[in-house]
């Protein structure tokens, strides 16, 4: 007895864009400044001084969010203000990230998918 396969059609579309936004906050410097924009707008100087970075790691960090239309940037004088784009979507973004990693019943943690990377690019 055969079983003809009856082809599937795809569920959801994926464009670039998603890769983009996905890299974006895939970086753990990157989330950390979004949890802080999230009590409000900061000038780049007071993210230096909470995040205890350089200065120039603070800007790559806030030029890619912004890249990816995640924070804002306006001009008073010499200072720039960040702010978050959409607080209530970006929310509800890692709320639902929360809930397919419950769904899915698996436990991670950052160190152990680096780990997993390093043995998948053959190092030790």
């Amino acid at each position: 007895m055969t079983i003809d396969a009856i082809p599937a059609e795809p569920q959801f579309e994926v464009a670039d864009s998603h890769a983009a936004l996905f890299h974006a906050l895939a970086e753990p410097t990157r989330l950390a400044l979004l949890q802080h924009l999230s009590t409000g707008e900061h000038r780049v100087r007071d993210l230096v001084e909470h995040m205890h970075l350089a200065q120039s790691t603070v800007s790559k960090h806030l030029s890619c969010l912004r890249d990816c239309g995640l924070v804002t940037a306006r001009t008073e004088g010499r200072a720039s203000w960040f702010a978050l784009t959409d607080l209530p979507r970006l929310s509800d973004l890692l709320e639902a990230a929360d809930d397919l990693l419950d769904t899915s019943g698996t436990t991670l943690s950052l160190k152990n998918h680096r780990d997993h990377e390093n043995l998948e690019d053959g190092g030790l």
